[in-house]
């Protein structure tokens, strides 16, 4: 059995992707990959992560859309610019931006 790391990027944080260019707001983490082989399989194999590390689903953008991608760990740094994102969906899952992150909106729970 292998071991699993902890998460480097929490709930609420803004990430650039250093491949890809674009930023995101994580809004999950899975301790490893947890996606199809059919996604994994269409990334190209010389830029293909290795499954073994945290992976992210965040609201993403880059200078023509707005979407949610699927990342791993080591192809993420933190955002520096201290910008919020320019995302429809955020509103959904955060209350506001606050000092470079996100704050994520209250649940209720039983």
């Amino acid at each position: 059995m292998t071991e699993q790391r902890a998460a480097k990027f929490g709930i609420g944080q803004v990430v650039k992707h250093s491949l890809f260019e674009f930023r995101g707001v994580v809004f999950d983490v899975d301790p490893k990959f947890a996606n199809t082989d059919e996604w994994w399989q269409a990334i190209p194999e010389s830029v293909r992560p290795e499954k073994d590390q945290p992976f992210y689903h965040l609201l993403a953008v880059n200078g023509e859309s707005a979407y949610v991608a699927y990342a791993s760990e080591g192809n993420l740094s933190p955002d520096e610019t201290g910008k919020p994102l320019e995302h429809p969906q955020v509103g959904l899952l955060f209350e506001r931006f606050c000092e470079g992150r996100y704050v994520p909106k209250s649940r209720l729970s039983n």
